[in-house]
């Protein structure tokens, strides 16, 4: 009977360790953003069962870089605070299990896509997959600085695969989102690393508030902030949205480069964390008012 307890405690908690290493939070960020970019895709409602085969293929694949990611990173997670309590980090999986683990969330989300969706929905996401878990988890974070900002491009992938996945191409109005999460993801990250640079310190990698110091790293969020504003006008300026998304994205604007300003002149770290924690929401709404300008923009026109 003490067997059948133990078994009853040990399943609940095996799987719990394994859906941990998918980053459920991060993940959920990817999958609205390409959910997002399924709906700004089409003039109407877009085919709900691709759209449902999508979704779950580009979560697969993102949940798969995640699982890789805490693989090669598990000696760094150990050292830091923030993510010592990885199973990886803390020795509670093996390399094999999470290998594998991985390796088939990655083949069923491939299956799902090439199958269910399309090729190039498929090829993209594989593509997004190599940028996160190899090129910038392998090369670029540990190598360079500037790592977020060149790693950036695979994070800025979701509403380009969300697009593809409806129409089967690349348009300009999916490039568009592309360089909104492109741009926005050095503040959004920047935020975090300030109030972890120690953290990072002890983890040895070489991320701007330890290489170039907390000043540099901040005027370099302010100076984000504003590109990033001029980034997030350009669905109304190319004709994809209207009105009510343009007073949107000056008010999340407005209110992020507030944050950028006031983090550059008078620093804390609870000011930064709020700064992260903003950067999260301002990128939630911002797609969400893309998304209800699409939908209501007949009606107000």
């Amino acid at each position: 009977m003490s067997g059948s307890i133990a078994s009853s405690h040990t399943l609940p908690s095996r799987v719990a360790q394994f859906y941990a290493l998918t980053k459920p939070r991060v993940v959920q960020l990817i999958v609205f953003c390409a959910v997002i970019g399924m709906f700004l895709a089409v003039p109407g409602l877009p085919d709900l069962g691709v759209a449902l085969a999508a979704t779950a293929g580009v979560w697969l694949v993102a949940s798969a870089a995640a699982a890789f990611n805490c693989l090669v990173e598990q000696h760094i997670d150990a050292k830091m605070a923030r993510t010592a309590w990885r199973p990886t980090a803390k020795g509670q999986l093996t390399n094999t299990q999470t290998l594998v683990f991985s390796g088939v969330l990655c083949g069923a989300g491939m299956a799902v896509l090439y199958a269910l969706v399309n090729p190039l929905t498929m090829w993209l996401t594989f593509g997004t997959f190599v940028g996160y878990a190899v090129i910038y988890t392998v090369v670029l974070k540990p190598l360079t600085p500037q790592n977020i900002v060149i790693g950036g491009a695979s994070g800025a992938m979701p509403p380009v695969l969300g697009w593809a996945a409806m129409r089967g191409d690349v348009g300009p109005e999916a490039m568009i989102l592309f360089l909104i999460i492109f741009l926005w993801t050095p503040p959004h990250f920047w935020a975090l690393a300030l109030y972890r640079a120690e953290d990072y310190r002890k983890s040895g990698l070489p991320m701007l508030p330890v290489t170039h110091g907390s000043e540099f790293t901040r005027l370099n969020v302010l100076l984000y902030t504003f590109v990033l504003f001029a980034a997030t006008l350009l669905p109304f300026i190319y004709g994809m949205s209207g009105w009510l998304y343009l007073g949107a994205a000056i008010v999340l604007g407005g209110w992020f480069i507030a944050y950028g300003w006031r983090l550059w002149r008078n620093y804390s770290d609870p000011l930064a964390r709020r700064t992260f924690r903003f950067s999260i929401l301002h990128l939630s709404l911002l797609f969400a008012a893309l998304l209800i300008d699409h939908y209501t923009r007949p009606w107000l026109a």
